[in-house]
């Protein structure tokens, strides 16, 4: 894979920048900013090189439709304002559009509207990709949130030009790298969630390359019971004793530790008084809904011992503050153990994000993703069609 950081003769070429811009919207509105603000760098860096940026990218799911409300006209507005740089967004059909049109705007960036309004995007279509290449002189993909996807502006596309990362693709990759193959050991993964199911592949691609996987969250709950406790009415997922034993059995043979709660924190709803129970406490008119201080100091001294850390779902549900002291305790760890230097954390996962962006910590951690299943399929150890389009 090629970097597009490595070009340094990039004047008047037209670049093909596929982004992921698919921000919350709320009436028009742009609700988080953060992917915007995460591939401004690259924007930067082609501005300076004096090319002209032809940038590809979606909104939502309008399903080859085109769906006003699902517009890139309020990203357009936001990037203008952070870039201070005119942007000329383009409406016009795509299939209209001709390379040397690009040159009759002075616009030096030009947003072409929301690529999932044509089926062929979706389809992977080789005539879409090939039209799409048409455009520019080269392809950079600095969307790495959406390279799970065999779609025609992030796979097909590669065929038809000399094709590079961008500047954020290059850093989620090379974070990801020092959680999977370039890791300093000991290794630690932190990782909840509500069901164990749709974690398994990524437990088991791990536990071969780490010293630790701590199961919180509702997931924890199937292995609290597994070991013969009563778990009340807390969230559980039925039918999966035969993957807890799996990844019991496996954890021994590649002598990966496996920790879950020791003590937990209950109530007898979402919104109930929080008690500290131990396991053999818990009474069936009682859900778990966070873990407790004995856990939370584990987990504290095993972050203590850790060189490395992956981090994918809160201990709790966190966004009922009696219930957030278990991942606050962890976040908090983690930001003190990379103050000292002593840590490499990696964090990703929709609910772990949100937490750590309602403690102001995302710049206290070395990576923080938000590539969602991008990010979980890497970890799988998935090849994703959108790398391998690269390489």
């Amino acid at each position: 894979m090629q970097s597009v950081s490595k070009l340094t003769n990039l004047q008047g070429k037209k670049v093909i920048l596929r982004l992921d811009l698919n921000v919350p919207l709320e009436n028009g509105k742009i609700t988080d900013t953060t992917r915007i603000d995460k591939v401004l760098p690259t924007i930067k860096f082609l501005l300076k090189q004096n090319s002209k940026i032809i940038i590809l990218s979606h909104v939502g799911r309008p399903k080859g439709k085109v769906i006003k409300d699902l517009s890139l006209k309020p990203i357009q507005k936001d990037i203008e304002k952070k870039l201070n740089e005119k942007i000329k967004l383009i409406e016009k059909n795509i299939y209209e559009i001709k390379k040397d049109m690009l040159d009759n705007f002075n616009e030096k960036i030009l947003l072409i509207e929301n690529i999932r309004f044509y089926p062929d995007e979706e389809k992977n279509d080789t005539n879409f990709a090939k039209h799409l290449a048409s455009l520019g002189d080269i392809y950079v993909n600095d969307a790495f949130s959406c390279s799970h996807r065999a779609h025609a502006s992030v796979c097909e596309i590669s065929k038809f030009l000399p094709s590079f990362s961008g500047l954020q693709l290059d850093l989620e990759i090379g974070a990801l790298k020092k959680i999977t193959s370039n890791i300093t050991k000991p290794v630690t993964c932190i990782i909840g969630g509500s069901k164990i199911s749709t974690k398994i592949n990524i437990i088991k691609n791990l536990i071969s390359k780490f010293d630790n996987i701590v199961i919180v969250g509702a997931m924890a709950n199937n292995l609290i019971e597994h070991n013969g406790y009563n778990i009340g009415k807390s969230l559980k997922e039925e039918n999966v004793n035969s993957i807890v034993n799996e990844i019991l059995s496996y954890s021994k043979e590649k002598n990966c530790n496996i920790i879950f709660p020791e003590d937990v924190i209950v109530a007898n709803d979402l919104n109930g008084q929080p008690k500290i129970k131990e396991l053999n406490q818990i009474k069936l008119d009682e859900m778990i809904l966070d873990i407790g201080p004995k856990t939370v100091e584990s987990i504290c001294n095993i972050i203590d011992n850790t060189n490395t850390i992956l981090w994918n779902g809160p201990a709790g549900y966190f966004e009922n503050p009696n219930f957030a002291n278990g991942s606050t305790a962890i976040a908090k760890k983690i930001v003190e153990k990379n103050k000292e230097d002593k840590i490499y954390s990696v964090v990703g996962g929709g609910d772990t994000v949100s937490l750590i962006n309602s403690l102001n910590a995302v710049k206290d951690f070395n990576f923080v993703s938000t590539a969602g299943g991008a990010f979980l399929e890497y970890l799988e150890g998935k090849e994703l069609p959108g790398i391998s389009a690269l390489n």
